[in-house]
């Protein structure tokens, strides 16, 4: 067909257009797996802290691949309070299992076409999201995070939640239609990811065909660690400060914890450190200080 239409004519855009995606998408093209059990509880335990529950199903998810040498698709969902590492830990489970990472989010999503793709009769037409991730990553069998899918909207354009049901199904979504391609492809292998704040909002048949894992909050001695670990390098980074220049005592961490950053989260005990640092580099420029340690007696100064 596209051999007998002139160039210029806007049929040969629309029919180039489709052949490019029809080509693009990886067709039966995968990526190795990791099903080392160890290895991937070293990557998990490196990238985050706590968590067991999490990472034991993981564990389990890449024990059963390994005995059946293959690992078919799943559909897992973190939901808990915000800042507590559920997309993160996402980013982790792909590296942990070896899989290329796609993330979209889907709060406030209105319409259908957003995940089963729009007709090719329309002008600027495009595939769902599920094909666009596909051919972003150049493999079937990926990880994908659909972020925020307690807060998925509904308008004029139809339900999305009601259009994500056959592509979150496995006994479905190994011949899952898109609109544009209009063509069966295969989502059998791909492993999704949700992410949820609240249960109360994800309608019922989305809900039955996830697994839920609930991601609980930190206690005081895990935002320490936290703090410690992760949070307080990135901060000194960020600001420029190098770790002998500041100095910030257990106690006077424990304090911000316990007095200014209660949340389940590590979202606010994260800004919180960046603005003692930002206090701390402050002090440095106006060569006001050229070393700072931080202790309960002193931390009101600097957080506020």
């Amino acid at each position: 067909k596209l051999q007998m239409l002139e160039p210029t004519s806007p049929e040969f855009n629309v029919t180039r257009t489709y052949l490019d995606w029809l080509t693009s998408i990886p067709w039966g093209v995968s990526t190795e797996e990791n099903f080392d059990v160890a290895k991937a509880a070293k990557v998990l335990d490196k990238d985050h802290y706590g968590m067991k529950d999490v990472k034991d199903r993981i564990l389990e998810f890449i024990a059963v691949g390994k005995l059946k040498g293959s690992v078919q698709g799943r559909i897992i969902c973190f939901v808990g309070p915000p800042g507590v590492g559920k997309t993160s830990i996402g980013q982790s489970v792909a590296s942990s299992l070896n899989r290329k990472f796609y993330r979209f989010s889907v709060g406030g999503m209105t319409d259908v076409a957003e995940i089963k793709g729009h007709r090719r009769t329309y002008v600027g037409a495009m595939p769902g999201k599920a094909v666009q991730a596909l051919k972003s990553v150049g493999c079937n069998n990926p990880v994908i995070m659909l972020d925020e899918i307690d807060k998925v909207g509904k308008g004029y354009q139809g339900d999305p939640a009601s259009a994500m049901l056959e592509m979150l199904d496995p006994a479905q979504n190994a011949e899952f239609l898109d609109h544009y391609l209009d063509t069966p492809i295969n989502l059998s292998q791909v492993l999704f990811i949700c992410t949820a704040n609240s249960l109360s909002t994800i309608p019922g048949p989305l809900k039955d065909r996830m697994e839920i894992i609930e991601v609980s909050g930190y206690t005081a001695d895990d935002k320490v660690h936290i703090a410690r670990n992760h949070l307080l390098p990135a901060a000194r980074s960020d600001a420029g400060v190098k770790a002998s220049q500041v100095i910030i005592s257990t106690q006077a961490l424990r304090t911000l914890i316990t007095k200014y950053c209660r949340e389940p989260g590590v979202r606010n005990l994260q800004k919180q450190v960046a603005k003692l640092l930002r206090k701390a580099a402050f002090l440095f420029a106006t060569g006001a200080a050229d070393k700072l340690s931080i202790t309960p007696s002193n931390l009101a100064t600097f957080s506020g």
